[in-house]
């Protein structure tokens, strides 16, 4: 997705032109004004919500992977048996396959959205609504299950064929319905950006890469993807794709649904049109302008410190089984204890920092991933190199030569 800043202030009028002071002043003042944007309620809103939406969600990715193979060490144990290749189904592994054919996907629907939005808006808006509610209740879970550990049992209600659910899933879920249905009567912005939060911690803890090899082709064809979506596609559409698909407000279905039933123009024609959550919109304390990330922006490199997270953990349990095993001699100790996520999480903050310089200079939406892609990689390659780490990241990175069925270690 593409990094953008709202509309420019209007031009002065002439008589506040002629009131200007002189220009050694006005460039002094152009300056401070530039530097002080960067660090406006906007931008540090991105910075600090696209940084945590990145970490909770990898967190939550590791929590499960917990909580699966305490699980599985519970039926081995009550069966007699191991199963090592036992997995959660709800969990999708990208392979090289789909990492080379992902971006190719991704273009075809941003060119189907751009061509034909306004026959499949409902359709889409529905969808999204779906998505969004499920993913919003996963965020949602632990708070609930927080507050209804001590008023309520652990054990699941059957709803027949929609299956067993605990009262906290219940809960959630209901929450994650009422805030769907306030923002598709309201269309409020900071509703939009809860649900695009809910997709965010959703797709980060559910999708997983399985090695380095994945996550540079991923990454480097996505990188190629928004480049061109955003700098060359003007050329051939007379107008940028990303950033009209992604700024495009799609009609109510409420309103929809009204005029298809005839329900008269006095109901349901008073909702607003829905600018879709596949994003995060902040405006500034002021008004005049608004930031805006692409969830892909965040979700695509928060897959590859989900990644690392994951291989912190499984080396950390590694080398506590091999009683401390030291790394290469010409590491410095202090190298050895620079985790690989803190590494590629300070990446993504300095080219997520890039990117909102060079939108500021350019004054025009700006490919992130240009920025978050070499900044994560190239950090974490360079130090998978000199750790001794990279040839096993980038095949089999959790492949033990002890234990062959072991994944993760609690």
């Amino acid at each position: 997705g593409a990094r953008r800043r709202g509309p420019r202030p209007r031009p002065l009028p002439p008589a506040e032109r002629a009131a200007e002071p002189p220009r050694g002043s006005t460039m002094a003042e152009q300056t401070y004004s530039w530097a002080y944007s960067l660090v406006d309620s906007s931008q540090v809103s991105t910075f600090l919500i696209s940084i945590l939406l990145i970490v909770y969600g990898s967190f939550r990715s590791l929590n499960m992977d917990f909580e699966n193979q305490d699980k599985e060490k519970d039926s081995n144990s009550s069966s007699g048996s191991f199963n090592g290749n036992s997995t959660n189904n709800s969990i999708q592994t990208i392979d090289s396959t789909q990492a080379l054919f992902l971006p190719i996907g991704a273009s075809v629907s941003l060119l189907v959205m751009f061509f034909f939005f306004d026959s499949v808006q409902v359709v889409f808006t529905i969808c999204t609504a779906v998505l969004a509610t499920i993913a919003f209740a996963f965020l949602l879970l632990p708070m609930c299950q927080y507050l209804t550990r001590p008023c309520s049992p652990q054990n699941k209600i059957s709803f027949g064929c929609c299956g067993r659910f605990t009262a906290a899933e219940l809960l959630s879920f209901s929450l994650s319905v009422m805030l769907v249905l306030i923002w598709v009567l309201t269309g409020h912005w900071l509703l939009m950006d809860a649900l695009a939060m809910g997709l965010c911690v959703a797709m980060i803890a559910f999708v997983r890469l399985p090695s380095l090899k994945v996550s540079c082709l991923l990454l480097s064809g996505l990188l190629i993807y928004d480049v061109f979506w955003v700098f060359f596609s003007a050329y051939i559409f007379n107008s940028n794709v990303m950033v009209k698909v992604a700024t495009q407000p799609a009609d109510n279905p409420l309103d929809v649904l009204s005029r298809k039933l005839h329900l008269g123009p006095n109901v349901g024609r008073d909702v607003p049109r829905l600018s879709l959550p596949g994003k995060l919109v902040f405006p500034s304390s002021t008004g005049s302008h608004f930031s805006m990330l692409g969830i892909g922006d965040i979700v695509m490199p928060g897959l590859l410190l989900c990644f690392v997270l994951r291989y912190d953990n499984y080396k950390k349990q590694a080398s506590g089984d091999s009683c401390g095993a030291p790394g290469p001699a010409n590491i410095s100790g202090r190298m050895q204890k620079v985790s690989y996520f803190h590494c590629t999480l300070i990446g993504y903050f300095v080219g997520l920092l890039t990117a909102t310089v060079a939108s500021r200079i350019h004054r025009a939406a700006q490919p992130a991933l240009l920025y978050l892609v070499p900044f994560t990689l190239l950090p974490l390659l360079t130090m998978a190199y000199l750790k001794g780490d990279l040839r096993r990241m980038w095949s089999e990175p959790f492949h033990s030569k002890s234990s062959s069925s072991r994944f993760l270690e609690v």
